[in-house]
């Protein structure tokens, strides 16, 4: 019988976010061309897919993204263990705030605003770029933030 992950219990890999925001910020910069080429209905698509991608990681959770799911089954065992792992917590919020402002482009665009759709795919590829290559998480940012001022109160780890 094989062991249970000890991340499930204490937190994850951070190397798992940066992956899926790797990803993610691949289709932002598809979504971004696409809109500014005038293919606005296939970004419209394909924006609208991201944000149900967002909504997954927020409200199921980071460890139910299926890009954690892709990273522990497919890439952690080729890799040396983290030598810390992280409060699922920050990046759980992350994604709620990436759900925020795809959304809120998407319900724009279609309200008959065109360049809500680019404006909201570029703000998003840039916290996902700076995620993805500097480790730098806007949106887990935010939400330290919003813990140190007592707006929100910090999630227990699951």
């Amino acid at each position: 019988m094989s062991q249970p992950d000890p991340s499930a219990r204490t937190g994850i890999d951070p190397r798992s976010p940066r992956l899926g925001a790797g990803i993610t910020a691949v289709l932002l910069l598809i979504d971004l061309f696409l809109s500014l080429v005038g293919a606005t209905t296939a970004a419209a698509v394909l924006l609208l897919v991201i944000a149900l991608l967002f909504a997954w990681g927020a409200f199921a959770g980071i460890r139910r993204h299926p890009y954690g799911v892709l990273f522990r089954a497919v890439i952690r065992p080729r890799l040396t263990p983290p030598t810390q792992l992280e409060d699922p917590a920050p990046p759980t919020f992350a994604q709620a705030v990436g759900l925020l402002v795809t959304g809120v482009g998407l319900v724009l665009y279609v309200s008959g605003v065109p360049l809500a759709l680019p404006i909201a795919a570029a703000l998003a590829f840039a916290a996902a770029f700076l995620n993805s290559v500097f480790g730098y998480c806007l949106g887990c940012q935010l939400y330290l933030l919003l813990v140190r001022a007592r707006l929100i109160r910090r999630r227990a780890q699951a």
